[in-house]
């Protein structure tokens, strides 16, 4: 069964379970109750342009936003003045320290057989090389455990790690633990195909790490098209043999900002309903897609919600997580600072997939909260957004869904995201205005409903 034929399967369970949830009252169901209220927001969302509008002003004017640099603290400066200026209550930055990563100059080239240069991006987090950068043999593995099979030849050379890409939580080890492998067993420097699903010569980047007993050698990451020729290379026994340069360098850790802001409740206003996304990116392409999208879908849901007229019985509170890219710090200090209201905390929703198409939701939370959440979502068939399936809510909200906190994250039609995430491709017109609206609509519904509706989910016991 494929995947998408699953989250079908179990959407649709979910659903019939929902058509016969307890009523809110005597004569009416959720769906029924909301949805004359939810079908004026679908309309409102879908009548203009403006989430996507508001994506492209951030993203041209500030461009990427890493964690650490003058972009993103420009940016968040902005988003606070633009909240306050939308009328949102409780505006405010609340201070993080995130790591300060600066890529520098860079460049892989091959020396053999021919000179060429590469199209390389340095992976986060990674040691730079010496000046002159390391020239070294290239040795080619397709898994950790070819490279286990190749340890006596791999002393002294550079690694490549040419992995196809499967799917993201099984293709990204080899970013994540790449450079600690090919340590291992000598090697000088990692290299590792793009985790991508598709490619037109642009590198893709993201987080790696060392381990603390293991020498750190750089890592940095091929195109798609250039680790498959290093590959056909290698395997005719032609000597491949490159130059990487890198100035990477990690500084003192900097001072930035999860940014809050709010739609004080009318009546639980003590209760809380957050949704946001985060804020920070790479530092390639404008960060598009990944993830000022997904933040300011849930910007504009909340803004959408003031503008109709609509406050809930609990509130609505914007966060913009700073430093998911490479660290989670913003996710943690969000917990932290609010350690003492999490009881009152009764949904957490997330946008990191990109706002391409929604599809729906998935659901981090107990199985008796399942039905009244597939109910609301039925209200997003017209849409096509109505699908719920049990999983992961999104790494900002992870740290409140680990409390017992319901969580969900929206999801959308994939297609593409692999094919620019975290590359010089994730840029403004990747994105279609109508589909980041139907993206606002869907989380302005969902979170209007939990905020208003009279219970609250049922909880699970914290992990």
């Amino acid at each position: 069964m494929t995947k998408r034929a699953a989250l079908t399967r179990l959407s649709l369970a979910a659903f019939a379970i929902a058509l016969h949830a307890p009523t809110i009252s005597r004569a009416q169901t959720l769906p029924e109750r909301y949805r004359a209220t939810t079908d004026r927001i679908i309309a409102a969302a879908l009548s203009d342009s403006a989430a996507y509008n508001r994506v492209a002003l951030l993203t041209d004017k500030f461009g990427h936003r890493l964690s650490g640099s003058t972009s993103l603290e420009h940016a968040l400066d902005w988003i606070i003045a633009e909240m306050t200026r939308d009328g949102l209550q409780n505006v405010r930055g609340e201070p993080v320290m995130v790591p300060r990563w600066v890529r520098g100059e860079e460049s892989a080239t091959m020396v053999r057989p021919r000179p060429m240069k590469l199209h390389m991006l340095g992976l986060g987090g990674s040691i730079g090389t010496p000046e002159g950068g390391i020239t070294a043999s290239v040795l080619v593995v397709t898994s950790f455990d070819d490279l286990a099979d190749k340890a006596d030849q791999a002393r002294g050379k550079i690694v490549l790690f040419d992995a196809p890409f499967t799917n993201y939580g099984a293709t990204v080890q080899y970013r994540s633990r790449g450079a600690i492998e090919a340590a291992k067993v000598g090697a000088v420097a990692a290299l590792i195909r793009s985790v991508a699903s598709n490619s037109m010569q642009n590198p893709h980047t993201g987080a790696m790490r060392y381990d603390s007993t293991v020498t750190q050698i750089p890592a940095a990451a091929l195109s798609v098209e250039d680790a498959a020729m290093l590959h056909r290379m290698y395997d005719r026994g032609d000597p491949v043999v490159v130059n990487l340069r890198m100035e990477a360098k990690t500084w003192p850790d900097a001072r930035s900002r999860n940014v809050i802001a709010e739609l004080v409740g009318s009546e639980k206003p003590e209760e809380i309903v957050v949704l946001g996304g985060h804020i920070d990116s790479w530092d390639v392409g404008q960060g598009a897609m990944d993830d000022a999208g997904g933040s300011v879908a849930a910007w504009e849901a909340v803004r959408l919600l003031k503008q109709l007229g609509l406050r809930p019985r609990r509130t609505l509170r914007v966060v913009l997580w700073t430093n998911e890219e490479n660290g989670l710090r913003g996710a943690n200090a969000y917990r932290d600072a609010h350690a003492a209201e999490m009881s009152n905390h009764v949904l957490a929703m997330e946008s990191d997939g990109g706002v391409f198409a929604p599809k729906g939701f998935s659901f981090d939370g107990s199985s008796e909260a399942l039905p009244a959440v597939a109910a609301i979502a039925s209200l997003l068939q017209p849409l096509g957004a109505n699908e719920v399936a049990p999983g992961g809510a999104g790494a900002d909200v992870g740290p409140l869904t680990a409390l017992g906190v319901p969580g969900l994250g929206l999801q959308v039609d994939g297609t593409r995201y692999f094919w620019y995430h975290h590359s010089e491709a994730d840029t403004m017109d990747k994105l279609d205005p109508r589909e980041v609206a139907q993206c606002v609509a869907a989380m302005a519904v969902m979170a209007y409903v939990i905020a208003d509706m009279p219970e609250t989910l049922p909880r699970r016991a914290p992990r």
